[in-house]
């Protein structure tokens, strides 16, 4: 029986009570008790239930009360809605959170506003925003060289007012935390205006601020745990002239860079996905990194650093990652060959032939040894292969994949669509060490006068030693050498000073002198030490960062370099104990 059946009984026995005791004796004279009895038995009716609750004056004035209180609060809700909405007719406003590059406009644009100076209650901070560029300059810390700079921001859960354009402007800056180890900021502005003009032409002031700022400057961003990049420094644009390489390569990696960048509605017509990918493979220090830092600046693209070994990344995060990338980036995977191959050294059998020897491409595979540690990533190379080309791959990015053990790479990694252009990095030339040696000590006004000797042996290099003219992509990597066979150039040691050079030939150690002993050379004169540091440098012995860390020990002093270089030579070689390197060194001293 339900609760309203057992109230209505409850009521009818309450209000039929004095009239049973009243019939009872009718009902027995009468012989009509069954009757009785049907009148007990029968309940209320619900407008008779509810005229015997009315009829109690308390239970009225209450109802009343709950009646006129509920049209009170619903008209008091209803106005002030209405109010609500009538107010923010006037006012347009935008949220932005820290994940996105535009909240990173804004506080840099926000935190070059004069209003933070008389601001009572700021955050003070060092932060850069990724650009290289002073915010505000505290009384007595105007040297320029004084580390970070110290700017003015918003402080968290409080509103600031400013004034843009003759609007008025409410500033809220929040933090919100995510999980246990992750906080989330967001940055809310309000502006009273009525239209999206003010607000367009705030962003836009703010974007170009932010541009402006890091016009010399290329972006540098890392994946976070979250799932999500954050911009983690800025780096000058390097110059592609001081990239020294052989012949041809600077200008096919440019140029095909280039023309994919303007091809969009190329592929568009043809059904094909807008995506480019470089392997840059070769031994180390060959400037496979310097080439690529380069390249960023020449095309204006920021760097998307994607780190196959972060621990907890999986197959699912790299693909993510990857879909949130911008249409126009660089994408970055350093080391490639080691993100599936866990514990992989990179010390090779001296004895092991080159890419370029007669004996044919060693085997790498074979000098990897296993590392007992587990290893912290979860990417698989299925994984790897879905995220570079899937159907959610991003469009209109540029990969850039580096490796010094080319045939340790797995065949379908390599395949045209993932890596579609593959260019070899050698160990340095003769030519390579000439141009580096220019670069250091010829001033960058005087480098693109060569003579004429230096343009034809230019041109001999392009025709004998440069195969980099074809976009040939190999069948497997197997087929090709690995440039990774060639044992890495062990760090330049302290050069021996030569006896004219040295104040004190007897010193067992001497550092690095960077003050000039004398006026600076001419320009054929330095042009013909160039020649003579080339001609005691082993042809395609020597990584560009061991001739560059040699030659930072000679900074001023061009002669010393020069007449340093074949005892550097002799000491590396007899140190690496490869006799091809010491046969060259003999045959140099011999021309000499």
């Amino acid at each position: 029986m339900d609760p309203l059946t057992l109230l209505q009984s409850a009521l009818t026995g309450l209000v039929l009570a004095p009239q049973l005791n009243s019939t009872l004796p009718d009902v027995a004279q009468n012989g009509t008790a069954s009757h009785a009895a049907a009148a007990v038995a029968s309940p209320l009716s619900v407008p008779n239930l509810m005229s015997f609750l009315l009829s109690f004056s308390a239970l009225r004035e209450w109802l009343k009360l709950l009646v006129i209180g509920g049209l009170i609060e619903t008209c008091r809700r209803l106005c002030m809605q209405s109010w609500t909405a009538f107010i923010e007719s006037f006012w347009i406003t935008a949220c932005f959170e820290e994940r996105d590059v535009s909240y990173t406009w804004l506080l840099f644009w926000l935190s070059k506003q004069p209003t933070w100076s008389r601001a009572r209650c700021i955050n003070v901070s060092t932060r850069s925003f990724g650009v290289n560029s002073p915010v505000v300059v505290l009384p007595g810390d105007e040297n320029e060289a004084a580390g970070r700079k110290i700017c003015y921001l918003p402080s968290f859960a409080r509103t600031y007012t400013l004034w843009y354009q003759g609007r008025y402007v409410n500033v809220t800056r929040s933090e919100v935390t995510e999980g246990a180890y992750h906080t989330k900021e967001t940055l809310e502005i309000s502006i009273f205006a009525r239209d999206h003009a003010v607000l367009n032409s705030l962003l836009m002031e703010a974007k170009k601020a932010y541009i402006a700022a890091e016009e010399h400057t290329i972006s540098i961003y890392v994946s976070e745990s979250s799932g999500s990049w954050r911009n983690v420094a800025s780096r000058p644009k390097r110059p592609l002239r001081s990239i020294v390489l052989d012949p041809g390569v600077k200008d096919l990696l440019l140029d095909d860079a280039r023309d994919f960048l303007n091809s969009k509605d190329w592929y568009a017509e043809r059904g094909i996905p807008f995506r480019r990918g470089y392997l840059l493979y070769g031994a180390p220090g060959s400037g496979k990194t310097s080439m690529i830092h380069s390249l960023a600046g020449e095309l204006g693209l920021d760097v998307y650093v994607v780190s196959l070994a972060r621990v907890g990344l999986d197959d699912t995060g790299l693909g993510a990652l990857l879909a949130d990338l911008p249409e126009r980036c660089i994408a970055l995977m350093e080391d490639i060959d080691a993100a599936f191959t866990h514990g992989l050294t990179r010390d090779v059998d001296p004895a092991s032939p080159s890419p370029s020897s007669p004996d044919g491409p060693s085997d790498t595979r074979k000098h990897s040894a296993p590392a007992p540690a587990a290893p912290v990533s979860r990417v698989t190379l299925s994984g790897l292969l879905n995220a570079l080309d899937g159907v959610g791959a991003q469009e209109g990015r540029i990969l850039y994949a580096t490796t010094n053990r080319y045939g340790a790479l797995d065949p379908a990694l390599c395949r045209p669509g993932r890596m579609d252009l593959h260019v070899e990095f050698r160990l340095a030339s003769r030519y390579q060490a000439r141009e580096l040696f220019k670069c250091f000590y010829v001033p960058a006004a005087d480098a693109p006068d060569d003579d004429d000797d230096a343009d034809e042996e230019k041109e001999e290099e392009k025709e004998s030693d440069s195969a980099y003219g074809t976009r040939s992509t190999p069948s497997a990597p197997s087929s090709r050498a690995s440039a990774a066979g060639d044992a890495p150039a062990p760090a330049p040691a302290s050069p021996s000073p030569s006896p004219s050079a040295s104040p004190e030939p007897n010193t067992l150690y001497a550092g690095a002198r960077h003050r000039a002993d004398g006026p600076r050379p001419s320009r054929r004169a330095l042009l013909a030490l160039a020649d003579r540091f080339a001609a005691a440098i082993p042809e395609r012995e020597f990584s560009m960062a061991s001739l560059q860390g040699y030659l930072m020990s000679y900074k001023t002093r061009p002669a010393a370099a020069a007449d340093a270089a074949p005892a550097w030579v002799a000491e590396e070689c007899a140190a690496r104990g490869e006799k091809g390197c010491s046969r060259q060194v003999e045959a140099a001293e011999a021309e000499a």
